[in-house]
């Protein structure tokens, strides 16, 4: 059996790529990502995802791109410190203006629309959101064939409740939509329950992405590895592949 998936590409044809920020991964993937894509990251607690968003927001800074990091679990703080014991210094680059830091609050009732301004206003190339569950996980409200995230408190509303599959859709949804605008690629982490099979928490955004970065902790050999899953446009193994975590960040063994 050949070891390589291909998804959708002739021969001969291959997109643009945009570097991830690991040698090895941009080797694996013909290049990096391609150009205009959504990859999904997704992994256990401890497996290196935000890591992950670490290295590719690094490699567009020492490219002279703009990038912005959205995220839902984080104090922006806690981010830079985590970040900077690692190796990786972005108060410089935030500080410049070429790296953006967002809290993503989901007590505001506008947070949609609120990352997306960001987002087009500030005319960024690479986007990372970290994480997507917390977003996905939102109560929806309905009215009509009208979608309201959040509920604005009308009484002629029907709510979807945290958790639902109508709401976790609604919100996986518009959030792609976001991030799937003209010259931008995006990264979006999410959470994988310990023992799952899904590729995700919300189970949904798999279908959705252009391509999944699956991380996973082998407790028995104590180790970690990455497998590429999916990834658009782009023939890759299936196997997975040792890496690590040190004080640089990821190292693939």
């Amino acid at each position: 059996m050949d070891e390589f998936s291909s998804v959708g590409i002739a021969r001969n044809e291959c997109p643009p790529r945009v570097n991830t920020g690991l040698d090895k991964l941009d080797e694996l993937l013909s290049g990096g990502f391609p150009s205009n894509s959504i990859t999904l990251v997704s992994g256990t607690p401890g497996s290196g995802k935000t890591i992950m968003c670490f290295h590719y927001i690094a490699e567009g800074l020492n490219k002279g791109e703009k990038c912005i990091y959205l995220t839902s679990d984080e104090r922006v703080k806690n981010i830079l410190k985590q970040a900077t014991e690692l190796g990786f210094d972005f108060r410089s680059a935030a500080d410049s203006g070429q790296l953006k830091f967002m809290y993503v609050d989901l007590d505001r009732s506008n947070i949609h629309k609120e990352m997306e301004n960001e987002i087009e206003q500030g005319n960024y190339s690479r986007v990372v959101l970290d994480s997507l569950t917390p977003v996905a996980e939102l109560p929806v409200w309905v009215s009509g064939v009208h979608e309201i995230i959040p509920s604005e408190g009308s009484t002629d509303t029907k709510k979807y409740p945290t958790g639902s599959v109508p709401a976790t859709r609604m919100h996986v949804r518009r959030i792609i939509s976001i991030l799937s605008k003209k010259n931008r690629t995006a990264m979006v982490t999410s959470e994988v329950p310990e023992g799952s099979r899904s590729l995700s928490r919300d189970t949904i955004s798999e279908f959705l992405v252009d391509g999944i970065l699956l991380l996973d902790l082998d407790t028995t050999m104590d180790r970690r590895k990455l497998t590429v899953r999916k990834m658009r446009a782009t023939k890759h193994t299936l196997k997975p592949h040792d890496i690590m975590i040190t004080e640089g960040g990821i190292k693939f063994l």
